[in-house]
């Protein structure tokens, strides 16, 4: 138990840096502090999922502790029913980490899963064959890819470690002066991972827009949180099954016969 201690100091300790926590020292992974969030309206939602019944990843069954029902998860994150048989959770600041983890990966899935099917039908090419011949897929050369994604995408995945320990800190208009950062990426959920607001949330599914200013709907909101991280989570297990179909030779449209 010291010796796992030990290591989850030593692993947030070592998270801490002038860069990650935007030149801010603080408590918690990168020197971010990890209390709750300051948000009154914040504050009810969670308090009225963490008063109600808490569900159970195995239907029916009551006890077991920590294996069934950890002590550490109190429902009031969306989509949690209490599997953390590993106890990765147990520390509020890994918990809050795997939970951004889980969200950008699920979302990732999802748009793999289209792609796969989507960029199949559309050029015949296998998606794991398709690095090979990118061309087959879409009118670029794999170095024009390859740049593309180590250029911006690690832009973009650096702005969003950043804010990940210093929430907000990017919502800077300095950062991308020509598009008014401050303006359009500022998160106007008060929500980590959900940013909405105008150019996150630009059809107004989680909130309205009254004179200019969006304003979030929680109910909405909070149903959309649910509905997300549902999907997420099946389109990892399905990137999980095309792994398996690939390793084999198989595509998802010639495992369904098309």
């Amino acid at each position: 138990m010291a010796t796992a201690t030990t290591s989850a100091s030593a692993i947030v300790n070592g998270l801490r840096s002038p860069f990650l926590s935007g030149g801010k020292k603080g408590s918690g992974i990168g020197g971010a502090k990890l209390s709750a969030p300051t948000t009154t309206t914040r504050k009810l939602v969670v308090a009225a999922a963490a008063g109600a019944p808490k569900k159970s990843w195995i239907p029916g069954v009551r006890g077991g502790g920590n294996l069934i029902d950890p002590e550490w998860l109190d429902g009031s994150l969306p989509g949690d029913y209490g599997f953390d048989p590993l106890g990765l959770g147990k520390d509020p600041a890994f918990l809050r980490w795997y939970r951004e983890a889980e969200l950008i990966h699920g979302r990732w899935a999802m748009i793999a899963v289209v792609g796969i099917f989507v960029g199949q039908a559309w050029s015949g090419v296998p998606w794991f064959e398709a690095g090979a011949a990118p061309g087959a897929v879409a009118p670029f050369s794999f170095g024009t890819l390859l740049g593309t994604q180590l250029l911006l995408m690690g832009w973009v995945e650096s702005k969003r470690w950043v804010d990940f320990f210093n929430p907000d800190s990017q919502s800077v208009d300095w950062a991308t002066p020509w598009s008014r950062t401050a303006e359009n990426f500022a998160n106007a959920t008060g929500d980590q991972g959900y940013p909405g607001g105008k150019f996150f949330d630009p059809l107004c599914l989680a909130g309205t827009i009254r004179n200019g200013v969006y304003i979030p709907d929680r109910d909405k909101l909070e149903r959309l949180k649910l509905a997300e991280i549902k999907h997420a989570r099946l389109a990892m297990l399905a990137m999980l099954i095309f792994y398996f179909e690939a390793g084999q030779g198989k595509t998802p449209l010639g495992a369904l016969g098309l």
